[in-house]
């Protein structure tokens, strides 16, 4: 494969085969998403705008066509407004040059939105999840319908919660996207700053771990002798000696469930430029 950088700076992947290939995006600023996605097993094309802002249809359907195989092109992305309009007009447009397309909507963020209303969740760190597990189907896979089940089950099976410590400022603004005291702390936080479920006094990071880890249980509704993987990730200016104190209570309280984890992930996945959370 090879992975071409354009001018409009998004990388491609094209390959000569009848293939199902990856497309994700959004705004810059929350490396390694979505740039550190692309390669083999993962996502074949990336549109990526300004700060916080979502590609236009133009980016994304470049993106399309450079990463189309011939049977059609994935969209994996997180459900916030302005990208699923722009994707979708991105896919009415590559319909026009007759590539076929699916969506799956990343929606992982259970401080966003309650059970009933699952479709409304953001989509965050659980992005990882689906790039990873959606682009290990073989690569000589001809069936759009079957590699979006795949994105669709993991989809289902994720879940994550955020704190937010410190606020992100914003390159273009210069100023802060929200205030938080030194004392203070943003349970459920969105990673663009949007609030979460409450705002409180700053606490340890084992009280931390076990309120986000017991809403996380009880939405997943995790039983005994069930397994998960672990993602811990860093928003940005925490520092990974804390996102492992972190974890050490994440374990113990899956291990207090009967829960096994079949693999953790500790580190920056997902970030919010320098936000500490």
């Amino acid at each position: 494969m090879n992975y071409l950088h354009y001018s409009n700076s998004y990388p491609v992947c094209q390959q000569r085969v009848l293939t199902v290939f990856q497309v994700t995006g959004g705004g810059s600023g929350h490396l390694p998403v979505f740039l550190g996605y692309v390669g083999k097993g993962l996502c074949t094309g990336v549109a990526i705008s300004n700060v916080f802002s979502s590609p236009s249809p133009e980016q994304m359907l470049a993106a399309t066509k450079a990463a189309d195989g011939g049977a059609g092109v994935l969209y994996l992305y997180g459900n916030y407004s302005g990208d699923v309009m722009n994707f979708d007009m991105a896919a009415e447009l590559a319909d026009f040059e007759g590539i076929t397309t699916a969506t799956v909507l990343l929606a992982d963020d259970v401080a966003s939105a309650p059970p009933q209303q699952a479709s409304r969740r953001r989509g965050v760190g659980g992005l990882f999840y689906t790039y990873k597990l959606a682009g290990a189907a073989p690569s000589s896979a001809a069936d759009l319908q079957a590699i979006t089940a795949v994105a669709e089950k993991v989809n289902a099976n994720l879940r994550s919660m955020g704190v937010g410590l410190t606020p992100t400022i914003l390159p273009a603004a210069g100023k802060p996207t929200f205030t938080l005291a030194d004392d203070e702390m943003e349970i459920g936080i969105g990673i663009h700053g949007e609030p979460g479920v409450r705002r409180a006094k700053l606490e340890s990071a084992d009280a931390i771990a076990s309120d986000l880890v017991g809403r996380i249980v009880a939405d997943l509704a995790l039983r005994a002798n069930e397994e998960v993987s672990v993602l811990v990730n860093g928003l940005g200016a925490t520092p990974l000696e804390k996102l492992y104190i972190v974890y050490r209570k994440v374990h113990a309280m899956l291990s207090e469930h009967e829960v096994s984890i079949y693999r953790p992930y500790i580190g920056e996945y997902a970030t919010s430029l320098e936000m500490a959370g």
